[in-house]
């Protein structure tokens, strides 16, 4: 009995597992052309915003000695504000500053 089911596993249950999931590989969804080209234009596109980024960074330094670059260093007057806790907390991940 055991031997028969070590040969059911081995020649029918693995074949079919392994077919199985070939089947879900090839029809899962692929990128297109179109998605293609839109992931190389939104690459630029950040590329030349952190471009941009840096610029301003060093025009500010040049002009501030005290500034460092970095997240949450410079007071804005907007009243919202990244709350880095958001994941832990529930509802919006910008709160209105006081």
């Amino acid at each position: 009995m055991n031997t028969v089911l070590v040969c059911a596993t081995i020649f029918v249950g693995l074949p079919w597992v392994i077919l199985h999931y070939v089947t879900k590989w090839k029809t899962a969804p692929k990128i297109t052309d179109e998605d293609e080209r839109l992931l190389d234009e939104m690459q630029m596109l950040a590329r030349r915003l952190e471009d941009r980024v840096m610029t301003v960074e060093r025009i500010i330094a040049a002009d501030n000695p005290d500034w460092k670059p970095g997240l949450g260093t410079a007071q804005s007057d907007s009243p919202y504000r990244l709350d880095r806790d958001s994941d832990r907390q529930a509802g919006s991940p910008f709160e209105r500053r006081n």
